[in-house]
Formats: C-alpha cells, sequence, structure tokens
C-alpha cells in the first residue's frame, strides 16, 4: 500500500527528532551498555611481530599471489598511481614505481597517512617500496603486483615504528609485519576478493537459534525472524531480523573457524565483530568487540547456556576455511548468537556501538511502521530488488566512512558524521520509494 504524504513526513520528523537525540547520548548497545565508549589503547607492535598470526599468503591474511605484473601485462592496468600529498614516497627509480599499487593498496595507504598525521602532527607517512618491477624481492612477493608496501615515517625515528605497525592494522591492511628495524612491511588482498568486497558474514551452514528453540541455517533465515541475542541489558532475548546486510547464496568467501573448549565452532570473515575478552569472567562488560582477525587461542568469547545465561568460553583453535554463501543478518538487537557464539551484526568498522547507532532510522522505521501498519513476521526470502536495497542501507554506512577516511586533510571525527549521514540518507531513500 502507497504511504501517504502524512506518513512520510511523520516519518521524516521522527528521523530529525532520532538525530537530535543522538548527538546528546553517550551510551552504546551491546555489552559495555551505559558507558560511554572510549578510543581502544594502541599498542605498539614488538620488532618481527606480525599480525594477524598467520603467514603471508594464508588465506586468512593477504591471500595468495597471482603472479608479477609488469608494464607489459594486461594486469598493469588494475595499478592506481598514488599522488597523495601527505605521503613522502622515496622513488629512487625515479620511475613512479613506489606510487603504483591496487586500489585496495591505495585505499589503505591513504587512511593510514590520516592516522600518521594525527598521532604525530607535524610527522607524515613515508613509502619505501611499492609496487617492484626490478626483481628486487623473492618470487611470490606481493610486491610484484602492487599490494605491498614498506614504510616508515618521514622523521626515521624507529622508536615510532611498533606504534606506526599498529596504526597500520587500523587503517585496514590485511597483513602488517614490523620486518625490519628500519620499516613495516604491509599487504592487502586482491581488489577482487569475495573478502574484500563483502565485508563480514557468516556461511549459508552456520546455524541460530529462533523463536521456540528450533535451529536454523543462516541461507534460510529472512526478515522478520527472531533470533537468539544478547539485549543491551545483558539478557538473552529473541531479536528480530530487520533485514540483511549481504545475502548471496553463490559467492564463495573465507571463513576464519573459532572453536572452543565446550565444542561451539564459529565461522565468519575476518573483518566481522565478535566479542572478546582476554579473561573468561562472567562481567560481560569485559568483552569488547573486535575484528575477527584479531582472536587468538586463550581469547575468550560469549556462548548461552541451556539455562539461558551468557556464558565465558576459551578459544581452543582457530583455522581458515572456504565455503560458499555469504549472509549478514542485521537484528534490532545488533547482536546474535551464531553457532551458540556471541558475534555483532557489523564489520568493517571495529566500533559496535557506532554501527548500531548509524543504523538507527532502521530500528526507528521497523518499529515505527508497525504501529501505524502492523509490521509482518512471514518469512521470505530475498528477491533481487530486496537485496539491492539492503546494498544501498549498508553500503551507507561502510561507504561514508571509507571516504572521510579517504580525505588527506582532514581529521575525521565519525561520533557525529556517521549516523546523521546514514539517517539522511534514508531519508532520501523513503521519498524515492513507493
Amino acid at each position: 500500500m502507497k504511504q501517504s504524504w502524512w506518513a512520510r513526513l511523520a516519518q521524516l520528523g521522527l528521523l530529525a527528532a532520532w538525530t537530535c537525540i543522538w548527538l546528546v547520548q553517550g551510551c552504546g548497545p551491546g555489552p559495555g551498555y551505559g558507558i560511554r565508549s572510549r578510543p581502544r589503547k594502541l599498542t605498539a607492535m614488538h620488532y618481527k611481530q606480525f599480525f594477524p598470526n598467520f603467514s603471508e599468503n594464508n588465506l586468512g591474511a593477504s591471500g595468495r599471489a597471482e603472479g608479477k605484473i609488469t608494464r607489459n601485462s594486461e594486469r598493469f592496468n588494475e595499478l592506481v598511481c598514488n599522488y597523495n600529498p601527505d605521503i613522502v614516497f622515496k622513488d629512487e627509480e625515479n620511475t613512479n614505481a613506489d606510487r603504483l599499487m591496487t586500489k585496495r593498496c591505495k585505499d589503505c595507504l591513504n587512511r593510514l597517512a590520516i592516522a600518521v598525521m594525527n598521532q604525530w602532527p607535524g610527522v607524515h607517512l613515508r613509502v619505501t617500496e611499492a609496487w617492484d618491477e626490478d626483481g628486487h624481492h623473492p618470487p611470490g612477493s606481493l610486491h610484484y603486483e602492487g599490494r605491498a608496501v614498506d614504510i616508515t615515517t618521514d622523521d626515521r625515528e624507529t622508536e615510532k615504528y611498533g606504534l606506526l605497525a599498529q596504526l597500520a592494522v587500523e587503517a585496514g591492511f590485511d597483513w602488517v609485519h614490523y620486518e625490519s628495524k628500519y620499516h613495516i612491511h604491509c599487504s592487502v588482498k586482491a581488489d577482487h576478493s569475495v573478502a574484500v568486497e563483502k565485508g563480514g558474514c557468516f556461511p549459508g551452514w552456520a546455524r541460530v537459534t529462533v523463536a521456540g528453540g528450533r535451529q536454523k541455517n543462516m541461507s534460510s533465515l529472512a526478515p522478520g525472524d527472531r533470533v537468539m541475542a544478547l539485549s543491551g541489558t545483558g539478557q538473552i532475548v529473541f531479536s528480530q531480523v530487520l533485514l540483511f546486510l549481504h545475502w548471496d547464496q553463490g559467492s564463495w568467501s573465507v571463513f576464519l573457524s573459532l572453536e572452543t573448549e565446550d565444542g561451539h565452532r564459529l565461522a565468519l570473515t575476518p573483518h566481522h565483530l565478535v566479542f572478546l575478552a582476554a579473561h573468561c569472567r562472567v562481567d560481560i562488560s569485559e568483552y569488547q568487540a573486535q575484528f575477527a582477525s584479531r582472536a587468538k587461542k586463550g581469547d575468550c568469547v560469549l556462548i548461552h547456556t541451556a539455562q539461558g545465561q551468557a556464558h565465558p568460553s576459551r578459544i581452543i583453535s582457530i583455522s581458515v576455511e572456504e565455503s560458499v554463501g555469504v549472509y549478514a543478518p542485521l537484528t534490532e538487537a545488533g547482536t546474535l548468537f551464531v553457532d551458540g557464539v556471541l558475534a555483532s551484526s557489523y564489520a568493517l568498522v571495529e566500533d559496535h556501538g557506532l554501527a548500531h547507532w548509524a543504523f538507527g532510522p532502521l530500528r526507528l522505521l521497523s518499529s515505527f511502521n508497525q504501529i501505524l501498519w502492523g509490521g509482518t513476521t512471514e518469512e521470505h526470502q530475498s528477491t533481487d530488488s530486496e537485496t539491492s536495497l539492503q546494498y544501498i542501507v549498508s553500503a551507507t554506512f561502510y561507504s561514508a566512512t571509507s571516504h572521510l577516511w579517504s580525505k588527506p586533510l582532514c581529521t575525521v571525527h565519525f561520533d557525529t558524521f556517521v549516523p546523521v549521514t546514514t539517517a539522511w540518507f534514508y531519508v532520501e531513500q523513503l521519498f524515492k520509494c513507493s
């Protein structure tokens, strides 16, 4: 049924109210609710340390080498030139080779350049090596494909390099190695990698518990289903699936598999958020949403028990696997238990609370529509048009952050920009849809 103009104006008014309310709020959802989120303290990497804790060519890191790129090869057109004025390129060959790299590598490097200027005012990022056309690296090096860079700061103060490596991790590089006392080595996945394009997801065979206690595969889950989740107050609830941030039954992707001492196994993409803690305590406020790629043996996750409570469980092994089908349900609570382990609905940006607030308009409109027109909870399969709209909504948050990070001369204030942008973009979509 077509919505009347007054209904749309009412929605617009509520969205405006939500935006104003958000600007004076200081707390967020999930574990730790009621406490204003604090910036996560950066810990400098140690000499010879690498992250994630896989070899560079592992699928859970930057992935396999795909072959050397030369100036005469067709793949040379895949490389882009980085002219960021806030990055110093050594370019000792005087061929601009150190400016050539893949698009993903360029994006990560530009984000890192901003982080370096924010961390050390007056200091700039320096690139000593990027694409290699002269054969100076071992066979299979990602430098030959423009997927790797060696970096320092332009003041060449080596005591900064441990923290520079951690900043590179934060900037999105898929593998970072404090390789030498004189530089940090960073690399990325290939641009066409499914794990890069699709962000954070679960495999189709992953199972969730729906209202009534039944188990359901992720591939058969639908908007309107109510799945087991953790509320902001730490209670296990059944939360409604609002939509899918990604739904593709035919795509292959790389998943990290976290196995716990209780026999639970959670599979998710490396940049999806999972709640981790260093110690297995019942206090859920100690569990922080982090990229799955940060998980290590001995870390603790939250599982649900038969008594309906959240309980800590230690990770005993981490493996990498490929599987077909990628699914990312967005629940009203912003969390869900997948194969018994608590995970976030969000990915790509390592701030669960911020992501949850950014999608506030969706929750608001869902509640508003149910009050006015009686929302339906009938199960249905996603159509192409529905999936496309879901991509638009989810991409708003992720694209907005990526766009801001790419600006070389500004300091990014996510606390105010992202939720407001997402809210008003969604308003625009309302007036485009019947």
